[in-house]
């Protein structure tokens, strides 16, 4: 199986700084862009993985950026041939430790005080898909044409059953939410060839609907494409995005 990856990060239309970051794998993405191919055979693991900060200031993109260097350091520390629960035990160890160093470093320099960021991510680990959310940057699928969203927010409207997408998050990494959680899914039976997926952070929801985004999957956009079709629509906050195929 081959992973045809674009990624890409901008800060928008409106707002001076980019507090949203990428990972893939290895390299880390912000204000720019990225594409890649990737034989899965050829690794024992691989994560893809969107921080979408929060905080005054700057500390959004601190927030952001911690988040995913930490993660990819414990991501690739992670022993061999842990078991599915096991392996979802370990990220929700690592969820509590990131969330004391964030917390920590608000407690240490008031500028980073309450600082928070979501996270959406794919990590494939000993032959197994996994994703992960926290917040509300999502993860879709496109299969037979078709778009499906495949996290769930966790929103305040979606908290209230409201179909408008409220930027009022319920859940995040730091931001001074204690009982922190990450929804885990093993999800190897959804990455099939000729599937298109897109992890994306509300800066590219909220400016182009889902009916939009599927068109534009359809069409072959990439990451870079989609950002820059969310900043013709208004661009009202950064926008970041990841595109994968799965190809034969």
């Amino acid at each position: 199986m081959k992973l045809i990856i674009s990624a890409a990060s901008r800060v928008g239309c409106i707002r001076t700084n980019n507090e949203d970051m990428l990972l893939v794998n290895d390299s880390y993405v912000r204000n720019g862009k990225m594409s890649t191919e990737v034989n899965m055979e050829e690794h024992d693991r691989y994560l893809l993985a969107l921080a979408d900060g929060m905080g005054g200031h700057q500390s959004g993109e601190v927030a952001s950026s911690d988040v995913l260097h930490n993660l990819q350091f414990f991501f690739s520390d992670i022993p061999s041939n842990l078991r599915p629960g096991d392996f979802n035990e370990s990220i929700y160890e690592w969820l509590e430790s990131i969330n004391n160093i964030i917390d920590s470093k608000g407690q240490m320099d008031p500028a980073y005080r309450g600082m928070g960021t979501t996270l959406v991510a794919l990590a494939y680990y000993d032959g197994e898909f996994y994703s992960m959310n926290c917040g509300d940057s999502r993860f879709y699928r496109l299969h037979l044409g078709k778009l499906r969203q495949l996290t769930t927010d966790h929103s305040l409207s979606n908290l209230m059953g409201s179909s408008e997408h409220s930027n009022v998050i319920t859940n995040c990494i730091g931001g001074g939410c204690k009982n922190s959680y990450i929804d885990m899914m093993q999800c190897t039976h959804d990455i099939q060839p000729k599937d298109t997926f897109l992890l994306c952070s509300d800066g590219l929801n909220d400016m182009i609907s889902d009916i939009e985004i599927e068109g534009m999957l359809n069409d072959g956009y990439d990451a870079d494409a989609l950002c820059h079709a969310a900043e013709l629509a208004g661009g009202v906050d950064n926008v970041s995005a990841i595109v994968f195929k799965v190809v034969e």
